[in-house]
């Protein structure tokens, strides 16, 4: 972790600590932190303009390009980089046998994949071909980063995002 990749250190909120606190005891188990939302779009869906606008969400808000760190320090803190990589994944199920049944799995298996709480960021994007304009995007996350209330303000603005190409 150097200084020139670092934008900011931040106290963790006293929510944040539980959730951290919890994470850590799930000890590589299953996270019951980590959520995950899902919508199925209909029409052409561009993949890449997709992408660039969850990459661009990324770099509008720090809080998702947050990491946790614990160990080596007096009280658990948020490091805010500035810049992180957007986990992405863009499945073609279009041929499978049980088309809903893959996409059910592919997002299980999605939701039961830990995040490494000090590997920022802390939210993953899958975007599954379903058919002839037809489209399953996942958005998996940590409750650590968002909550009930910001979950809707983040999607709206990624699908703002994405039409105006993801710029």
């Amino acid at each position: 972790m150097t200084r020139s990749r670092i934008e900011d250190i931040l106290p963790l909120q006293p929510l944040q600590e539980g959730f951290l606190f919890h994470s850590l005891v799930a000890d590589g188990s299953v996270d019951v932190y980590t959520s995950q939302v899902r919508f199925d779009l209909a029409g052409e869906v561009d993949g890449a303009a997709l992408r660039r606008a969850g990459e661009r969400l990324l770099a509008r808000h720090a809080n998702l390009r947050a990491g946790f760190r614990h160990e080596g320090v007096s009280r658990p803190v948020q490091v805010v980089y500035r810049r992180v990589r957007l986990p992405w994944a863009e499945v073609d199920l279009s041929d499978a046998v049980d088309v809903e049944g893959r996409a059910a799995e592919l997002a299980a298996e999605d939701r039961l994949r830990p995040f490494d709480l000090g590997r920022p960021p802390l939210l993953r994007l899958s975007l599954l071909r379903l058919g002839e304009r037809r489209y399953r995007l996942l958005l998996t996350g940590h409750h650590i980063l968002w909550d009930g209330w910001s979950v809707p303000v983040l999607v709206e603005e990624l699908f703002r995002l994405y039409a105006a190409g993801g710029e």
